[in-house]
């Protein structure tokens, strides 16, 4: 095992469409762990790329504090434990949790928000981080807990061929609802129709939205659920029924505006239809994470359950591949493999 830790660090905050630039690559002392305190070294094999990482790069209130400048960009991903002498994580033990743009990291069990968590076994590092992955659970409960569909309601969902909406128009199919997606490009909607078993599919990019929604959901939608934010909300909200739940996932649309776009024009139909809408962000549910890895499981073993992995190779290409999520070249989960495991 070398003693350089390659890490790429944010360098600049980025104004507009993020890229490359505004990250740095370097090669710094290998971490040590505090075996006294459990801690681990772990060895990065797989990392995750999910959108809400282009907002933690910037300097302001969320959810989680921003990424400082020069610290290795955040990130989840899948490591195996290469020096420990915790007896819950022992050497060879494959692990989940915050290990970083990073080839190696420090695994903490008192971590308060992503201790590193062992992968069950047999489970290979992409499915942890796919479909059993936080983007499956923000499905989970963003549609089952937030958008609450009933049996024969119609869901919409927007970005619906991503990682997160893949998984809830097929979790809403599940339960009796009716489901029209939206998603962008030939390719991904013939996914949608013939591996998901989506009922309806709109193309974009190609078809009035509006006008498609108003088509193909002529008593309105009850449940919509939101990645894209911008135009696609504004149209959603044009076609709601009355008493509609609204579930805020993401607003993939604005994350790289310079200045921020307009509102919805037409908001007032959040009153005058007498909708619910509401926002949400998965941490809330990780308490619960035990409950949607379960019936995902059964779902997956059932055969019920389709997804995609979009898997990048190298520690160099780690920036052009967060990029990919933004200009729409990503098929279904986005990540990226530095190593097998040993």
């Amino acid at each position: 095992m070398s003693d350089v830790n390659r890490q790429w660090l944010l360098k600049a905050r980025p104004t507009g469409m993020i890229g490359p630039e505004h990250f740095e690559l370097v090669e710094s002392a290998m971490p040590r762990p505090d075996f006294e305190a459990g801690q681990v070294l772990v060895k990065t094999l797989m990392l995750s790329f999910d959108p809400a990482m282009r907002g933690w790069v910037m300097d302001e209130p969320s959810y989680l504090p921003p990424v400082p400048l020069g610290e290795p960009m955040r990130a989840s991903g899948v490591g195996q434990v290469v020096q420990s002498s915790n007896p819950a994580l022992p050497v060879g033990t494959l692990v989940q949790g915050l290990v970083n743009w990073q080839e190696y990291s420090i695994g903490d069990p008192r971590h308060p928000l992503a201790p590193p968590t062992p992968l069950p076994a047999g489970t290979p590092p992409g499915m942890a981080l796919s479909i059993f992955g936080s983007t499956s659970l923000t499905a989970y409960f963003g549609l089952l807990d937030v958008g609450q569909p009933q049996p024969g309601e119609t869901v919409l969902v927007s970005g619906a061929a991503g990682a997160t909406g893949s998984v809830v128009a097929q979790i809403a199919r599940l339960k009796g609802a009716r489901v029209v997606g939206i998603a962008g490009g030939a390719d991904k909607c013939q996914w949608l129709r013939e591996a998901c078993k989506v009922d309806e599919v709109i193309d974009y990019k190609r078809e009035d939205l509006p006008a498609r929604i108003a088509q193909l959901c002529p008593e309105g939608v009850n449940v919509f659920f939101d990645n894209v934010g911008g135009d696609t909300l504004e149209a959603a909200l044009a076609n709601m029924a009355d008493f509609g739940r609204i579930v805020l996932c993401g607003a993939i649309a604005g994350y790289n505006d310079e200045t921020p776009r307009p509102g919805p024009r037409n908001l007032m139909n959040v009153v005058t239809r007498r909708l619910r809408m509401q926002g949400f962000i998965v941490i809330d549910y990780l308490a619960r994470a035990n409950e949607a890895v379960a019936a995902l499981a059964e779902w997956v073993a059932a055969g019920e359950l389709a997804w995609r992995e979009d898997v990048q190779e190298g520690f160099e290409n780690i920036p052009a591949t967060l990029q990919r999520l933004f200009d729409g070249r990503n098929q279904g989960k986005q990540l990226l493999k530095l190593a097998d495991p040993e």
